[in-house]
This record gives C-alpha cells, sequence and structure tokens, in this order.
C-alpha cells in the first residue's frame, strides 16, 4: 500500500477527530440548546451533507486542470479547520448555517482532490483496498471524535464553546500534516491538461450516466444520520449526555468493515457490494422504526448502518475512478459526489418535514419503503459489461490490449474503448462495482 494513501489516511482521521466532535452533539445542540423546530433542523443537516456539491466539481476541476491536487485539498482542510472556532459566537440559525456552509464548502473543495491522489498512486487491482485503508483511517477519527465531545461534556456539562476549540486545534494539526508530510505528485504527469469542455464530456459522457442517476436515486431516500439517532434518543429515553457515543457505535462498525468490504469488492465487483449496502440499510430503518425496541435494538440499528457506510462510502469511488482517464479523475469523482450530497440535501429538508408531518416512526418506514422501491432500479442502472473490472482505463479513454475478451472474477472486463479524439470515457468498463457518503 502507497505512503500516500495512509499519510492522506491520518490526515483524514484528525479531520475527522475535529469534524464529528462537532458533528455528534450538533442534533441535540441545535434541537435542545438553540431550540430550532425539526423543519429548521432539516434544512441545516441538508446543508451539512448537501453545502460540500458546491464546490466539489471545482475542487476536481482546480486538481486536473492545474495538476497540483494537494494543494487544492490543503485549501479544503484550512477553510473546515477555521470554522471551528467561528463555532463559538454563532448562536442563531443565520450564522450557524454560515459556518456549517463554510465547513462543508472545505470539505467540498478537498474530497475529490484528496481521491484522485489516492486513485493515483494505487494500483487498479488494489484501488478497493486502499479507498477502505483509507476510510478504515478516516472512520478511526470519526470514532475517537465523539469519544472526545463525550469526555468533554462530562468534565464540563454543557461545555460546547469547549468542544470547539479542541476540535479547531486537532484540525491545525491536520492541516499541518498535509502540508509537510504528503507528497506534492503530479497526477496528470505525461498527460495533456483537459480543457472544460473535456472535463464537462467526461462528467456527463454515457460511462457515468447510469451510476449518476443510481447515486441521485438512492440518496434521494437516504436519511441524514442525525435525524435517524433523533428518533432513537427520543424512542428509548437515554440522557442527553450519551448522544455522542451513537455515533459511536456506527463509527465501530465502519472501522471493522471498511477494509474487508473493500477487498471484497475489488474481488466479486463494486456495484453488488454498493448495492448491498442499501440493502442493509433499509434493514436499519425498519429496526430504527419499532415502537419500542430498547438498548440492544438500538445498537443493532446503529451496528447497521456502519455495515452501510463500509460498503458504499469508499466503493463508490474505488467504481467511478475506474470509469474515467486519469487525467480527468478529479473532475469525474466530484460529478459522482456531487449529484450524491444534492439528493441527501433534499432528503433532509423533506425527511424534516415529513417528521413534522407523521411522526419519526412513520417517516422512517415510508423512507425505509422508498429506499427499498430504488434499490432495484439503481442495481439496473449499475449493471453492464464492466462488472468488477479492476483494468486501468487509459490516459486517453482507451482500454491495454485484449481487454475486451478477459475475465476477471467470473465478470466480463471492459469492451475496447474508441481511439483517437478528445479524452473520453466511452470505453471505460461500466460500473458494476460503485457516497458523500460521502459522507459523510
Amino acid at each position: 500500500m502507497a505512503t500516500t494513501v495512509f499519510l492522506l489516511g491520518v490526515v483524514s482521521m484528525l479531520t475527522d477527530i475535529s469534524s464529528e466532535m462537532v458533528n455528534a452533539v450538533l442534533p441535540l445542540y441545535l434541537t435542545a440548546e438553540v431550540g430550532m423546530g425539526l423543519v429548521a433542523y432539516g434544512f441545516v443537516d441538508g446543508l451539512y451533507q448537501g453545502v460540500s456539491a458546491l464546490l466539489r466539481v471545482v475542487g476536481g476541476y482546480a486538481g486536473d486542470r492545474h495538476d497540483r491536487p494537494k494543494w487544492v485539498a490543503v485549501a479544503g482542510y484550512g477553510i473546515s479547520a477555521a470554522s471551528r472556532l467561528a463555532m463559538i459566537p454563532a448562536h442563531g440559525l443565520a450564522s450557524i448555517t454560515g459556518v456549517i456552509t463554510a465547513d462543508r464548502l472545505g470539505k467540498g473543495l478537498r474530497t475529490a482532490p484528496r481521491d484522485a491522489l489516492i486513485a493515483d498512486v494505487t494500483e487498479p487491482g488494489m484501488l478497493g483496498r486502499a479507498f477502505g485503508v483509507h476510510r478504515t483511517l478516516d472512520t478511526l477519527g470519526a470514532a475517537i471524535g465523539p469519544l472526545v465531545a463525550f469526555a468533554v461534556l462530562l468534565a464540563v456539562p454543557d461545555g460546547y464553546s469547549s468542544i470547539w476549540v479542541v476540535s479547531f486545534a486537532v484540525a491545525v494539526i491536520g492541516v499541518a500534516m498535509i502540508v509537510l508530510a504528503v507528497p506534492d505528485r503530479r497526477t496528470g504527469a505525461g498527460t495533456v491538461r483537459p480543457a472544460a469542455r473535456a472535463l464537462v464530456r467526461v462528467m456527463v459522457s454515457a460511462r457515468l450516466r447510469g451510476p449518476l442517476i443510481a447515486c441521485t436515486l438512492l440518496g434521494l431516500f437516504t436519511v441524514g444520520d442525525g435525524f435517524l439517532y433523533l428518533s432513537l434518543q427520543r424512542r428509548d429515553g437515554f440522557a442527553a449526555l450519551w448522544f455522542p457515543l451513537l455515533y459511536v457505535g456506527t463509527n465501530i462498525s465502519y472501522l471493522c468493515l471498511a477494509v474487508p468490504l473493500g477487498r471484497l469488492a475489488d474481488r466479486i465487483g463494486r456495484a453488488p457490494v454498493f448495492i448491498g449496502g442499501h440493502v442493509v440499510l433499509v434493514i436499519g430503518y425498519l429496526v430504527g422504526a419499532l415502537p419500542s425496541a430498547g438498548t440492544a435494538w438500538t445498537i443493532v440499528t446503529l451496528l447497521l448502518l456502519g455495515v452501510f457506510y463500509a460498503a458504499t462510502d469508499g466503493v463508490l469511488s474505488a467504481l467511478v475512478s475506474r470509469l474515467i482517464p486519469a487525467g480527468t479523475r478529479g473532475s469525474g469523482l466530484a460529478a459522482a459526489q456531487t449529484v450524491q450530497v444534492l439528493a441527501r440535501f433534499a432528503s433532509s429538508v423533506a425527511f424534516g418535514v415529513l417528521w413534522t408531518l407523521v411522526g419519526p416512526r412513520d417517516a422512517l418506514l415510508l423512507a425505509a419503503v422508498l429506499l427499498g422501491a430504488a434499490v432495484p432500479v439503481a442495481w439496473w442502472l449499475l449493471r453492464g459489461p464492466g462488472a468488477g473490472d479492476t483494468t486501468p482505463l487509459g490516459d486517453a479513454g482507451t482500454a491495454p490490449a485484449g481487454a475486451g475478451t478477459s475475465t476477471r472474477g467470473g465478470a466480463p472486463t471492459m469492451d475496447a474503448a474508441p481511439t483517437g479524439g478528445a479524452p473520453t470515457t466511452d470505453g471505460a468498463p461500466t460500473m458494476d462495482g460503485a457516497s458523500e457518503g460521502a459522507a459523510r
């Protein structure tokens, strides 16, 4: 495994310790401390998930166009770090919205260039594992962050300002590490810098169309984590002090499974793992909607949510990165991440309204039904002759010799790509192995 993958994983781990300290208390802070209604919280939660879409394509394009993805990522990490301190004076809806917007814009700017760096230093057959290792370190930070927040609240009741300060300090360490330790690679070395028109062609190409539609459809019916945790807290009536530990349960599950599921995706194809993760999420919503479940079923819900993230987060990046040539990889990754987070923004706002109208249990049940109906449609969109392929795509969009005849893991590899002209992804393997999270 390339050293760069590990270093970027450590940077993400530190950043996630910082961001999850905030994220783990934000739903309760906004609804109980600030006094936001659920519709307003739905807007803020959607903003938290979706506003990064505004700069994902910009970040991907800047990294591809200027061939310096590291420094684009550094700018994103720096913006997010600065936003932590800005939480201290923010108390109203407008100011909190502004701070969260800055934080998520930073995330949007850094994500695609960082993933492009990982894809650039990794052998094609190891992509699922590389992204799994990165996401494992990322999720280790996501598990530590809520524990730190819990410890701060235990020592200083209602000590939200203390959480913001500690979060800022950890984020600054992460920024220093990427600046000083991560190599400044040129991911498009040896290729012509793509023009904006060529990058747009990649993002709307036939090979990406199905995956982008599938990500949009699934994202529209994916409930924000904060809503699910608030639903569990209200159903089971545990003290607010324990709220940050809900994130720990999910992240531990993710931490244990990110690498194994990445390896599985490399072996059997990324789409089956990606779709399987959404099936698990449907089950998680059904368990979370039980009228009276107790601690054991709450833990099961958290573990199922972690399985979902392990099966979809790094797997999506691994899948999309093989559909596009190296010189435009950041833009292609940004396109997939953008449609996913925009769909989740719409989902969060709609779920907040739905919760207000029918209550958390019926809202979760409806989300489970809609997501369950979307899964087979997404599976159909992700099927194709490139199932599970790990053959590298040439920088100009051409397949290596013999790529149209060999098989790997029982699935046919990609058909030969067309040659000549501008870079294209029409000959790339189709997405039979696909979120900002996304992202979480």
